[in-house]
């Protein structure tokens, strides 16, 4: 069974930092790449990362270039979006995303 576990939202304020993580389990991590997507509050998700496989190819939405990083260790099946600078429309829950699966979602909150 394919399991996606986000952790490491709170609130913070802005300008802050913050280190999400997904841990994977129930398929062969190493061999997909992964995704984190985001939604705030009354609007759709939108996509924010990808990294490949082996994590040398990413993208990032515009929106979050410059100040988020994404990464993986796949010996540890975990992947991670370091976040920084954090804005207020940074404020979303917060999905790590495999193919057709989805985590609980993380939130994260950015206010004053």
């Amino acid at each position: 069974e394919v399991q996606l576990v986000e952790s490491g939202g709170e609130m913070v304020q802005p300008g802050g930092s913050l280190r999400l993580s997904c841990a994977a389990s129930g398929f062969t991590f190493s061999n997909f790449a992964m995704s984190w997507v985001r939604q705030a509050p009354g609007k759709g998700l939108e996509w924010v990362s990808d990294i490949n496989n082996r994590g040398g190819r990413i993208y990032y939405a515009e929106s979050v270039k410059d100040r988020f990083i994404i990464s993986r260790d796949n010996a540890m099946n975990t992947l991670y979006l370091q976040m920084n600078n954090l804005k207020p429309e940074d404020t979303a829950i917060y999905y790590c995303n495999h193919d057709q699966y989805w985590g609980q979602g993380t939130q994260v909150t950015v206010s004053s």
